[in-house]
């Protein structure tokens, strides 16, 4: 019980934070034309559109979820961020399903596809927005590793591609297919980091 307060403390000290420098832009700017949940898309996906959205995120999952067990193979003997949950099993469940989604994917997708994809898409262009909220993603993720963890450079350039690559077909599905709204791409991060999680909680690998 212990660990889910905990869990659930930590989600809304990291959700005020990565939403501190959106929510602020947002008040100087358009605040009053738009509220800060369309702004950042957290929205429904439209009725028309959402089938197509549907099939694509289930389509994309799944690789996505395999190779997110090959990182975490890779991965092995590194303190990652799911290493807490090592070996609880089932009792972890519920601090699990908050950390996956709450602590760290929709604090995230609310910065990084919500926030610096949007506005970037708004000067730039989707493809160049795109690409370079992926990038800063996946080095965000690959120096956390380096400098924090201390992973060799393999490993580093491992993930630094695989979320960045990530982060690139959420943005993708959430602009193209979803109507700008981010739970396509957070209901994939946070599924993304259940598997990983889950794996831990069991000793899998």
């Amino acid at each position: 019980m212990g660990l889910f307060i905990d869990k659930v403390i930590s989600s809304v000290i990291e959700t005020i934070l990565f939403a501190l420098l959106p929510f602020i832009w947002w008040l100087a700017t358009v605040k009053g034309e738009i509220t800060f949940t369309q702004w950042t898309g957290i929205k429904k996906v439209e009725k028309g559109n959402r089938a197509g959205t549907v099939k694509m995120t289930v389509c994309t999952a799944m690789p996505f979820l395999l190779l997110s067990i090959f990182l975490f193979y890779m991965l092995k003997g590194t303190q990652t961020a799911t290493a807490e949950f090592r070996g609880m099993g089932v009792k972890a469940l519920p601090a699990v399903f908050v950390y996956a989604f709450f602590n760290t994917a929709f604090p995230e997708e609310i910065l990084f596809r919500g926030f610096l994809l949007k506005r970037l898409k708004n000067k730039l262009g989707f493809w160049s927005a795109n690409i370079i909220q992926s990038v800063l993603f996946g080095a965000l993720h690959g120096g956390m590793f380096f400098f924090l963890v201390g992973t060799g450079n393999v490993k580093t350039v491992t993930v630094t591609v695989f979320t960045g690559a990530s982060a690139w077909i959420m943005g993708y599905i959430n602009e193209e297919k979803a109507d700008g709204s981010i739970l396509p791409g957070w209901i994939m991060h946070g599924i993304a980091n259940t598997v990983s999680a889950v794996v831990s909680m069991f000793s899998v690998v």
